[in-house]
Parts: C-alpha cells; structure tokens; sequence
C-alpha cells in the first residue's frame, strides 16, 4: 500500500506479483489469446493489465515474431484488447506508463514513432479515470470504452460502447462485442461508429 491514509479512503490494497500470476494462471488459455479481452474494473497502477499484456505479447512473438509488420500491428490489437477503469489519478498515470513502456520496449520504439503514439491514444482510452461503482469518468460523464477489432492489412475498427449497458446486459453472453452478444441479433448498440483507421490516423 501507498499509505495508510490511502487505504482508509480508498480502499487501495495492491495485489502481490505472486498473487497475480496465480490468478492468471486459472484463465492461462485466455490470457495467451491476442483477441481476449479483460477488464479490470480497479486496475490501480496496473498489476494485473502489466501481467496480461506481458502474456499476450509472447503470445504475439510466438504465432508472428517472423513478420515485423504483424508483430507490430497484433501487438497493438492486443494491448486494445485491455481495459481498465481506477478512481486515483496517480495511478491511471502510472498504469498508463507501465503498459506503454511494456510495449515500447517488445517493439524498441521510441517517443516519435507512430506506434508509440497510437498506443498512447488506446490507453487514453482503455484505461479510465473514473468510478466503476457509479460507472461515472472522473469528469461525471457515463464510462464509455472502445470495442477494437483488427481488420486486416494494418486497419482497425473502433466502436464505442457504455459501461453501464454493457454491465446490464452481460449476462447474455457471447463473443463478438466487448462483452457479448445474443446469436445474430445484436444486444449492445454502439454509441459511436469511427471509420477503420490505420497506425498513422490512431496517432495523429
């Protein structure tokens, strides 16, 4: 724990490596898929998004570690594939950072290349300062994340769906929305509906 203050306030424990690791290994089989999505709805600096990141990235070297262009463009479908919410700004701030230099480092990238930067605007996104109880942003606003799908050929899709909603109605079950759908007949509908946009137009 940060400090004793902390704890009192907010609750903040933060969980063990070890701890961690154990967790993970429970859902091995998902953690090791590029397209697995995961959720942690107090992410705090990051302990468990690091861990599934880490994960997903040797799962990236394992099945394209031979394709410079598809090493580069699932790692980033990877890291769009967690999410997070924390009410402390600090640690969005850290979190944010930890997973950024993870990935920087996997593609030996610097602060001025264009995947860089657009992992930068994912995480903006994917992780959020806000409340998972009252499913409220740090600004008041409903929580709202990115549904990111990989396309093919460098372009990616991004459909934005409300936290709230997704909580209500994810009991339904399925694979093809950030949390489910029911068979041909779709149960989310998205707030927003972006153009595919490639690395360069994720990074501007």
């Amino acid at each position: 724990m940060r400090s004793k203050q902390r704890v009192v306030d907010h609750g903040e424990v933060f969980t063990p490596a070890w701890l961690v690791d154990a967790m993970l290994e429970l859902v091995r089989d998902e953690t090791e898929r590029i397209d697995s999505r995961f959720l942690e709805s107090a992410c705090g600096s990051g302990n468990f998004v690091v861990q599934v990141l880490r994960r997903k990235l040797a799962a990236v070297e394992l099945k394209y570690g031979q394709s410079a262009f598809e090493r580069a463009h699932y790692a980033l479908y990877g890291l769009m594939c967690i999410y997070g919410i924390e009410l402390l700004p600090d640690n969005v701030s850290e979190c944010r950072a930890k997973m950024l230099e993870i990935f920087d480092d996997f593609l030996a990238l610097s602060e001025e290349d264009e995947l860089h930067r657009a992992a930068a605007y994912v995480l903006r996104h994917n992780i959020v300062h806000g409340d998972a109880v009252t499913m409220l942003a740090s600004d008041g606003s409903a929580i709202s994340f990115p549904e990111w799908g990989y396309l093919g050929k460098g372009k990616f899709q991004r459909r934005d769906f409300r936290f709230d909603t997704l909580t209500q109605m994810s009991a339904f079950g399925g694979e093809d929305t950030l949390f489910a759908d029911l068979g041909d007949h779709e149960v989310f509908t998205p707030t927003k509906i972006y153009p595919a946009a490639n690395v360069r137009q994720l990074a501007l």
